[in-house]
């Protein structure tokens, strides 16, 4: 594992070479698929180093890092275009990835929260320092204390399990269970709010709707998971209190999943309401999560893979209309199948993926979450019908009026999708629909 993170530290300074850019994301892709040839698919902790290792949990979301990483680059070549400070910008990209390669890889209970916390100020940089509007100051205050201030309490909690158990491998960890109920709390808070769970959500839609293309790739398709994996990896010492105290996060999630879904349908920027429709998808995750059953564990890995490459091709279909047309209003984007027909197409397949469609990812983990949930308690099928519901409705809501309609009439410049455009799209919507192939990685790592 160590000899990934070497070829990361050493992207660094590649990073100011003039005319470096292309270079530094042809080095990203390269790494990728170095990285999916080095995969012994077992669930034991393989590739160990000192402090470094994956299992089949970590391997998902380590490829996920470097795909959505190495697709931010493309997405954001008006940065290059422009040259709007674009070494400090590939500088930023590749920190986040060394950090969020090493907070997956960290077999250290110390050390995830380590990088954990560290991944947040690359995240806060790219908000401030790229973002488009005047509120992003705030909206990266927002994100900064949300998050802080949850996980100072369980930094205290890291401890006292070190002092009661004297190790923080997770691999010894997992054997352990402790009766302590404080502890449940402070060691699942930060992960809900970094999830987010609904009523501490509202850092999110805030970040999206002022971050950048890449601000906004990277939050809807790693940060979002940081939460998921952390709970995965906590749960397994925590059980006796899951048991116990499990149905408030359920009754939460799946209520507020419900209530997102609403708000989603009133919105008229197009990237609040994909933001929105993150914490919908958040939710289900988090039931199914929190079930503690087999099939829920599995479902929600499974939906948090799915969902970081679908959200993140939405986010980059927003932008090319943003790029084009210069506003994200669903008033002045629509009829856009007039202005670009064949973006249209993508705007159909992200869509359909984003409502779990067949034969996306997205589908198999919400039927896996649907089976968890139902069967933890069959009342919480009322919710669910409804987010279900729900989600097609915001989704058609999203395609409908984006793309139907009569054209505004400000626009008067035609310009089709370029190639690099198409590829992004391409890239994001081709392993969701392939990876159902290969759905026993998503389904059998436990």
């Amino acid at each position: 594992m160590l000899k990934f993170m070497m070829f990361i530290v050493f992207l660094l300074p590649l990073c100011f070479i003039n005319m470096g850019y292309w270079m530094v994301q042809n080095l990203l892709f390269v790494i990728t698929f170095i990285f999916i040839f080095s995969n012994f698919c077992s669930n034991m902790f393989v590739n160990m180093s000192y402090f470094l290792g994956e299992d089949m949990l970590s391997y998902g979301l380590i490829l996920l890092s470097l795909w959505i990483c190495s697709l931010m680059l493309m997405a954001s070549e008006s940065t290059y275009k422009y040259n709007n400070y674009v070494n400090l910008f590939l500088l930023n990209v590749v920190m986040l990835l060394l950090l969020l390669y090493l907070t997956f890889s960290s077999m250290n209970l110390f050390l995830f929260y380590f990088f954990f916390e560290s991944s947040l100020i690359p995240t806060l940089f790219l908000i401030l320092g790229w973002g488009y509007q005047p509120e992003r100051l705030q909206a990266g205050i927002y994100l900064l204390f949300y998050t802080l201030l949850v996980s100072l309490p369980m930094l205290i909690g890291i401890f006292y399990l070190y002092k009661n158990s004297m190790t923080m491998n997770f691999y010894m960890l997992s054997n352990q269970l402790f009766n302590y109920e404080l502890l449940y709390y402070v060691m699942i808070l930060a992960f809900l709010v970094k999830m987010p769970m609904f009523l501490v959500h509202l850092w999110l839609p805030k970040a999206h709707v002022e971050a950048p293309v890449s601000g906004s790739m990277i939050l809807a398709g790693i940060m979002l998971k940081l939460g998921g994996y952390g709970l995965l990896r906590v749960m397994s010492f925590l059980q006796n209190f899951g048991i116990k105290y499990n149905f408030i996060w359920v009754s939460i999630s799946l209520v507020g999943g419900f209530l997102v879904s609403l708000i989603c349908l009133r919105q008229t920027d197009l990237k609040s309401l994909i933001a929105y429709s993150s914490v919908a998808h958040m939710g289900i995750v988090l039931a199914g999560l929190m079930t503690m059953t087999y099939w829920g564990l599995c479902g929600s890995y499974t939906l948090m893979i799915a969902h970081g490459l679908c959200s993140s091709g939405l986010f980059c279909l927003a932008n090319i209309s943003y790029e084009r047309l210069g506003s994200r209003s669903l008033l002045i984007n629509k009829g856009l199948l007039n202005f670009m027909p064949s973006m249209t197409l993508w705007w159909f397949l992200l869509s359909s993926a984003n409502m779990a469609a067949p034969p996306t990812l997205n589908l198999l983990g919400e039927i896996t979450l649907l089976n968890s949930i139902v069967s933890w308690s069959w009342v919480s099928m009322l919710m669910l019908s409804m987010i279900s519901f729900f989600s097609a409705a915001y989704t058609l809501y999203l395609y409908a009026y984006s793309q139907h309609g009569k054209l505004f009439s400000g626009v008067y410049s035609f310009s089709m999708g370029s190639i690099r455009e198409y590829l992004l799209l391409f890239l994001h919507w081709f392993p969701l629909n392939l990876l159902i192939m290969k759905s026993d990685m998503c389904l059998l790592w436990l």
